[in-house]
Order: structure tokens, then C-alpha cells, then sequence
């Protein structure tokens, strides 16, 4: 079964790469000739180094092996910036940036949405609770301060954190996000984290279904990750 899996996964892999490559030529054209230059620049530099102190057969598989993997590295730096530029400004931006968290976090996008499209995205991990919004800074505020409230009643002396997503001060840009959220300081242990999430489940029994609100909403950021697994 595992060898029949194994030509689909590879296939999967392939399109995942396809895709990646596709999104970020558009808003890079000139990436195909990047990587290219790097890989062949540093097979050529072991080129040399093997004429110079030889062998070549040991130098050559080298470079090839670290010509691409320095293109590999710059490929996903470049798919995450061309996805990042994709969503920037989008309604939901804040809640595909956070998805892109791995193993460990628990993202439930959209707990709080208003008419205005004013959204609030939860993450729950070792810091506690996080409360991420998105919209006009004003009313996400508010709307901010009353999701806060309503999760500390919950939260069993569990930290309750908010945040602002966006460019202006004391917000953080989308590009960031992630990486603020996975600094914020541990505060539970993994079982602590499991009653949390149990005790949030009855709170969000009681609120009232909320749609994220109609419009473009992003999903390359996801996509876009994964096709950098296992590089």
C-alpha cells in the first residue's frame, strides 16, 4: 500500500512545487533565471575548486548538492514573499498568515466578525490565548477588548493576548505575524493546553455562527508552505 501511496505523493509534491513556482513568477519573472544562476554559480565555483585542488569527482557532487540547496532555500524565501504580497490587504490576510503555523498551535480563524469586516482570528499555544484582529484599528479595538473579556472568563488564569494586524503603529505586519506570535513568552504546559481548548469549546457553543465576511480570501499562504515541506 505504502509503495502504491508513494508515486501519488511525489505527484502531489510536484504540483505543490508547479504551483508555488507559477505564484511567484507573477510577481517575480525574473526567479526562473535566479536560481538557475545560483545553482550553475556554485557547480561552477566547484568546478574550479576541483581543477585547482582536485579531485573533480568528489568536488562536482558537492556542488551540486549545495547549488541546489542554496537554490531551494532562496526559492522559499521567494514563494513566501510572493504569497505574503498576494494576501497583503485582503480581507482574512491576518487568519492565511496564521495557518501557516505548524505543529503545537491551534488557529480557529474568525471568532469575531462584524458587519464592517472587522474580524478577530484566535491561536491558542504554550503563551495562552492570542486574539489577533484585523480591520479598521478603531473599532478592532473594541472589538478586541470585548473577545478579550470574553476569553478570560474562560481561560482559567490561562494569559489572554491581543494583537493588531495590520502596517500602522503598534500593529504588526502580516510578514511578522507568525513569527511574533511563536516568541511570545510560554506560559502552559501541553495539558494545559488541552483543557483550554475544551473550555473554549463552550464558549464557542454559546456565540452565534459568524461567516467570514464575503470577498477575496486568501489561501496561497497555505499552499505556499507546503510545497516547501521537507526541502
Amino acid at each position: 500500500m505504502a509503495k502504491n501511496d508513494a508515486p501519488e505523493e511525489k505527484t502531489s509534491r510536484l504540483k505543490q512545487i508547479r504551483s508555488a513556482y507559477q505564484l511567484t513568477k507573477k510577481s517575480d519573472p525574473t526567479v526562473g533565471l535566479v536560481l538557475a544562476g545560483i545553482f550553475l554559480g556554485i557547480v561552477g565555483l566547484a568546478v574550479l575548486g576541483g581543477f585547482l585542488v582536485g579531485p573533480l569527482l568528489v568536488w562536482i557532487p558537492l556542488g551540486v548538492a549545495l547549488g541546489f540547496l542554496a537554490a531551494t532555500i532562496i526559492f522559499g524565501r521567494k514563494v513566501e514573499k510572493a504569497a505574503y504580497s498576494q494576501i497583503e490587504g485582503q480581507t482574512g490576510a491576518a487568519a492565511s498568515a496564521l495557518q501557516t503555523l505548524r505543529r503545537g498551535w491551534n488557529v480557529t480563524p474568525a471568532v469575531a466578525v462584524t458587519k464592517n469586516a472587522d474580524i478577530v482570528h484566535r491561536v491558542v499555544g504554550r503563551p495562552g490565548i492570542v486574539l489577533v484582529g484585523e480591520g479598521q484599528p478603531s473599532r478592532v479595538k473594541n472589538l478586541l477588548a470585548a473577545e478579550g473579556k470574553k476569553h478570560s472568563r474562560v481561560a482559567g488564569g490561562a494569559p489572554v493576548i491581543t494583537l493588531m494586524a495590520g502596517q500602522g503603529e503598534d500593529e504588526i505586519d502580516i510578514r511578522k505575524l507568525t513569527k511574533h506570535v511563536m516568541k511570545l513568552p510560554q506560559a502552559l504546559q501541553p495539558s494545559e493546553i488541552t483543557d483550554l481548548l475544551q473550555r473554549l469549546k463552550a464558549l464557542d457553543a454559546v456565540r452565534p455562527q459568524v461567516p467570514m465576511p464575503k470577498g477575496p480570501v486568501p489561501t496561497s499562504m497555505k499552499g505556499a508552505r507546503q510545497a516547501m515541506k521537507g526541502r
